[in-house]
Parts: structure tokens; C-alpha cells; sequence
């Protein structure tokens, strides 16, 4: 047996790679159950805090799955996802399944409301998207990522949370669909 001591930064630097390999080959794909509670009631009013949408209720929650998609325009792992997230909600369309973006900026610029609608245009997320500047829907949900998405049974309960970029044919995205099909079903 050989046995090697680390001490000091190689020590540091051992554990730091263990825990890179250890976050990026888990298996993210499985939801984090939620306790079932009420979807918190939409945080925005004002027209100007909402693109794509009039401002929403919770009302919106009744009779369909919803996938709440939290997002920034300046995180990467946000701009990977969008294509799955397209391409979902394109393969749904004809279900009872919406997306609703609450857009909740990392930085100041973040919340400039041309910026978002430019973003949202580029990367064609066409669903309603609520600007959550004071990070009041953030705090509602209790949220601490980005991307992170939500899925809301039909009856407007938070059901599922899935954390991270998503991709198309992943495990996760195999995961996040299997879940809304269950709650469709219900």
C-alpha cells in the first residue's frame, strides 16, 4: 500500500478536482421533489415588467402543466438550454403545457428591459417572460440557481425543481419530460 500525504495547496487542489469530477459526472437528471405548496402568485404587475405577455396571475397555473424556466441574459448555462426549451415547447404545443420565464439578472445591466427583449429575441423564447428585478419571485420561490426550472402540476403546485443547463436528448431533459408527461397524466 502507498500511502501519500498532501499538504497545504496540493491538498486544496486534490479535493477541488474531486469535487469538479464529482458535481460534473452526477446524475442530475432526477428531480428534486418539492413539497407540494402553492406556486407563489406572479410578483410583477407593471405591463413594462413583462415581455411576450400582459401580466400574469397565478390564475394562468389552473388546467396546465408549467415549466417556471428562472434564467439571466448573462449566464451561459441559460443560453445552452434554450434550444432544448424551444424545442420542448414546440413538441407540446398541443397539450395542456406552457413555459412562463422569470427573468432574475445576476447584475445591474442584467435588468434593462430592452436588453431582456433583445436576449429573448435572439434566442426566440416566445413565451411570457416576467422581469424580476428586486428578486421578489426569486425570493418567493425560494430559488438559488440559474438556470433552474420549476414544474407546476395543474392545479398550480410546485411539484418538481430541475437545476442546470439542459440539452436536448440528455438524461436530464429525458427526466424534466418524463415528469411533466406524469403530471399530465394526472
Amino acid at each position: 500500500m502507498i500511502s501519500i500525504r498532501l499538504t497545504g495547496i496540493a491538498a486544496k487542489a486534490l479535493i477541488m478536482i474531486a469535487t469538479i469530477v464529482l458535481i460534473t459526472t452526477m446524475p442530475f437528471a432526477a428531480a428534486k421533489p418539492l413539497d407540494s405548496r402553492p406556486a407563489p402568485e406572479f410578483t410583477q404587475t407593471s405591463p413594462d415588467a413583462w415581455i411576450n405577455s400582459p401580466p400574469l396571475t397565478r390564475d394562468i397555473f389552473k388546467g396546465k402543466v408549467t415549466l417556471v424556466d428562472f434564467w439571466t441574459f448573462g449566464c451561459w448555462n441559460c443560453y445552452r438550454s434554450f434550444p432544448w426549451l424551444n424545442a420542448l415547447e414546440k413538441r407540446m404545443q398541443t397539450r395542456d403545457f406552457q413555459v412562463i420565464g422569470i427573468h432574475t439578472p445576476e447584475f445591474d445591466h442584467e435588468g434593462v428591459r430592452e436588453s431582456v427583449v433583445s436576449k429573448s429575441r435572439e434566442f426566440g423564447l416566445e413565451h411570457p417572460i416576467m422581469m424580476d428585478n428586486d428578486f421578489a419571485y426569486w425570493n418567493a420561490m425560494n430559488n438559488r440557481y440559474w438556470p433552474a426550472f420549476y414544474l407546476v402540476d395543474k392545479e398550480g403546485n410546485l411539484r418538481h425543481l430541475f437545476v442546470g443547463e439542459t440539452h436536448e436528448e440528455s438524461r436530464k431533459a429525458e427526466s424534466i419530460e418524463a415528469a411533466i408527461e406524469a403530471l399530465l397524466a394526472e
